[in-house]
């Protein structure tokens, strides 16, 4: 659906030609523009997040990139835009962050805090997948923004499915966390939507409604 969006011009240049309106015209010409930039790629099972950026791994050329999952949504403040400048400013991968209640952590990746950097970011000991209530060392999450390394894709490769025969790129994270890699936990001041429930879905449309 999303490829056919950027791919669809029949249907675009119909609209043009019968709406006679600039405004449409200019909005087309942007999607010609991201048309150039955005690349696709396919996971045909659904087998883990780590599994689906593991089909990316010969399109991603830097030492780092950014990932967001489409289901956690950020508004009001540009969470990545502040996640690129600390990465900048400690030079180590990045992950957003944000406090939950102890009795939903089996639902994210938790992690456990092994200091404070400043006000706002915290250097990461260990992240757990999907914790149970007793296995969680916190009530800290990762919310789906990370600025990861391109050495990731090397232990994505050799790693078995963790929880529900998944590939958990948290697994992967970790792997790096116990081999010295510095990855800090940002807690973001935008504003947080969960995509990820039907019943979340219907209110971050109505939240988004209201912008």
């Amino acid at each position: 659906m999303i490829k056919k969006y950027f791919y669809n011009d029949n249907f675009y240049k119909k609209i043009i030609k019968k709406k006679k309106d600039p405004r449409t015209l200019k909005e087309y010409k942007k999607i010609l523009k991201y048309k150039k930039i955005i690349k696709f790629v396919y996971q045909n099972k659904p087998l883990g997040t780590g599994d689906a950026v593991l089909k990316t791994k010969n399109i991603i050329k830097d030492k780092f990139f950014l990932m967001l999952l489409p289901d956690d949504l950020i508004v009001k403040k540009n969470c990545s835009k502040s996640m690129i400048q600390i990465h900048k400013k400690y030079k180590a991968s990045v992950m957003a962050s944000m406090n939950v209640s102890k009795k939903t952590v089996s639902r994210w990746g938790i992690y456990k805090l092994k200091k404070k950097m400043d006000k706002n970011n915290f250097l990461i000991e260990d992240v757990i997948e999907k914790p149970s209530i007793k296995e969680a060392p916190s009530n800290k999450a990762v919310i789906g923004r990370y600025i990861l390394p391109k050495k990731i894709f090397a232990k994505l490769l050799s790693q078995k499915p963790g929880k529900g025969g998944e590939i958990h790129i948290t697994d992967s994270i970790q792997t790096l966390i116990k081999e010295n890699q510095k990855f800090i936990a940002h807690n973001f001041s935008g504003k947080y939507l969960d995509c990820g429930s039907m019943n979340g879905y219907i209110k971050s449309a109505i939240e988004i409604s209201k912008l």
